[in-house]
């Protein structure tokens, strides 16, 4: 299974026939594992990748450092479920460091995200701090590159 979860990772349009010459699996038994993959949980939705420069998609994304307090009988998971259930929130991860979650948010433009922020995250019981990093540009989004430019940067010879 491990082989048809890599290939669908890099592609998730990769069709059964596809996958099959790749696996060398009968196309039918390609179907029948995906099938049980998605039936199983274990792949849990198809994304697909845009960028949104070039689309000219207005859209701010930010990164957002959340620090909680866990609770008790519930540790961090009960209230990162919370949080992940907001519209705004596109990925929710719980982190080892100097914060508890990590949230990444989008909004139509700064003042979207922003109000999310302080009007929702923030004013959660058991939210103790959040700090908020817009994202710029984005180079690379999920192992796949936006740009093809090449930055080539040597280093001068001296004699």
């Amino acid at each position: 299974m491990q082989d048809i979860l890599d290939i669908l990772e890099q592609d998730a349009l990769a069709t059964p026939e596809k996958i099959s010459l790749m696996t060398k699996l009968p196309v039918e038994e390609v179907r029948r594992r995906v099938r049980q993959l998605e039936d199983d949980k274990i792949i849990v939705g198809y994304k697909t990748i845009i960028d949104d420069d070039k689309a000219e998609r207005q859209s701010v994304k930010a990164l957002i450092e959340v620090k909680i307090t866990p609770e008790r009988d519930g540790g961090f998971n009960r209230l990162a479920a919370r949080i992940a259930k907001y519209d705004e929130v596109k990925t929710c991860y719980l982190m080892s460091g100097g914060y508890d979650l990590l949230v990444i948010v989008e909004g139509s433009d700064l003042k979207q995200v922003a109000t999310f922020v302080s009007e929702k995250l923030a004013t959660i019981s058991g939210v103790l701090s959040t700090a908020t990093h817009f994202m710029l540009k984005a180079y690379k989004e999920q192992g796949t590159l936006f740009t093809q430019e090449q930055f080539e940067e040597r280093l001068k010879v001296s004699p």
